[in-house]
């Protein structure tokens, strides 16, 4: 059991697992917890200082007629000074008088909607009359009922109700109530716009990051747009220095090109041996891996993003690993339409599935819409697959785990990388895990 020293920090946990966690939800707390709490105040002030005291002088003027007239027709209990009474008392208290013969006081009474006011009633008449009485505030809408006991009979009261209470209290609270509602449904929309702001600020950062061209233009509050005008700096810089790389990397691809088609010229006028096939190999592989090393650092970030049918690019990269001698089986919607960098998706996959290829001798693809709405793309083999404690390993630049399984025979450790930094790209991610066909199971997920 917890001290009590912990449990203001207990407490605390309990009331933040229940506040807003958006922007706009904490935002309308900040404005309303104070409107509604400076209403309570301030209707609590008005009740107890000003309402209560005058409904208090109210009811003690009522009990101090209706101790005079009751005192009036003790000192002569005649129905000639009962009509005396009566007459005088409607015409200058306003109140009207029944003396019933016999009667007794009626047992109980209704429970009033304002408690405050029969409690003052029921002082009051206590401490003006000595003899037994029965009220009712709640029997009447515009009229208060006190019956006394008195000799022979119940003299019987009606008051008009305002004689014991301010009828007026409950429009102040009216239009204390309409004001909060219009000042709580202006603060809203102000809040809104504001939140709104912020929102597309993250809708515009969360397309660039997945190479969406965003017509963005900085508004809202001065702060939301300095945020703003930051963010299209980074942009620019990032824009800029991707096109820079790209352009290097370019003349990079050139210049190691020219001599690898010179010595593969060379080798190709050279006259046929063991010897030439090697060096030919060799060739062959340098630039496989400087395709790899390119691939990788480009990360196809200058490809525009398309609308494209999944089941059709699926389909275009198994063609390759099928000529190759791959038995590939494909499950996928025929009408999914996604919005990705083909090229770059394609790349993704064609490595994915030419690795499964490498280490297995059958490969299942299988492609679809998840219940939250994105897409998942499940890459399986039957392999040797790769111990699940070194799945995150794998996604290691120039990785080889080859104890266990060779990622690419041909390449230097960049399939997964690749594969991996394609799919981040899209907004998405790429796990592995361990394959039903008893392989490695690979498995991108794109935003929907």
């Amino acid at each position: 059991m917890r001290s009590p020293r912990h449990w203001p920090s207990l407490w605390w946990r309990l009331v933040k697992r229940r506040l807003p966690t958006s922007l706009y939800g904490r935002s309308l707390l900040i404005i309303i917890l104070p409107i509604v709490l400076m209403q309570i105040a301030v209707t609590y002030v008005f009740f107890d200082a000003h309402w209560q005291t005058v409904n208090s002088h109210l009811t003690e003027g009522l009990a101090g007629d209706v101790s005079w007239i009751l005192q009036s027709y003790e000192d002569d209990p005649t129905a000639a000074n009962l009509q005396r009474l009566s007459e005088r008392a409607q015409r200058t208290l306003e109140l009207s008088i029944d003396f019933k013969e016999g009667g007794v006081l009626p047992h109980g009474r209704r429970p009033s909607l304002f408690v405050a006011v029969d409690r003052s009633l029921q002082r009051a008449l206590e401490e003006r009359i000595d003899q037994p009485f029965w009220f009712d505030t709640n029997r009447y809408p515009a009229y208060v009922d006190v019956r006394i006991k008195a000799p022979q009979g119940v003299l019987r009261i009606i008051a008009p109700k305002d004689r014991v209470f301010a009828t007026r209290g409950h429009i102040f609270i009216l239009w204390m109530t309409i004001a909060t509602l219009v000042l709580t449904t202006i603060a809203v929309a102000f809040i809104r716009n504001q939140v709104r702001a912020i929102e597309r600020l993250a809708a515009a950062a969360d397309a660039f990051g997945r190479g969406i061209d965003h017509n963005f233009q900085p508004h809202g509050a001065r702060e939301v747009r300095l945020a703003a005008r930051a963010f299209l700096a980074m942009k620019a810089r990032i824009q800029r220095h991707v096109e820079q790389r790209t352009a290097l990397l370019a003349s990079v691809s050139h210049d190691l090109r020219t001599p690898l088609t010179r010595l593969k010229l060379e080798l190709a006028l050279a006259e046929p041996g063991p010897r030439n096939a090697a060096m030919k190999a060799d060739l062959g592989e340098m630039e496989h891996m400087i395709d790899e090393y390119l691939a990788f650092a480009r990360g196809e970030g200058g490809e525009a993003v398309d609308l494209v049918n999944l089941h059709d690019l699926i389909d275009d990269v198994t063609k390759g690993a099928v000529r190759a001698g791959a038995k590939v089986t494909v499950q996928a919607d025929p009408e999914l339409n996604i919005r990705v960098r083909p090229n770059a998706l394609k790349r993704a996959l064609s490595n994915l599935v030419s690795n499964a290829a490498a280490h297995g001798e059958h490969v299942s693809i299988n492609a679809g819409r998840t219940t939250a709405g994105g897409v998942e793309i499940a890459v399986d083999d039957d392999g040797p697959g790769i111990p699940e404690d070194r799945f995150e390993e794998a996604f290691t630049p120039f990785s080889r785990l080859d104890e266990s399984r060779n990622q690419n025979a041909k390449g230097v450790g960049l399939g997964l990388a690749i594969a991996r930094d394609v799919a981040r790209g899209h907004g998405g991610d790429m796990v592995l895990a361990r394959s039903d066909l008893g392989g490695l199971r690979a498995v991108i997920r794109l935003p929907g």
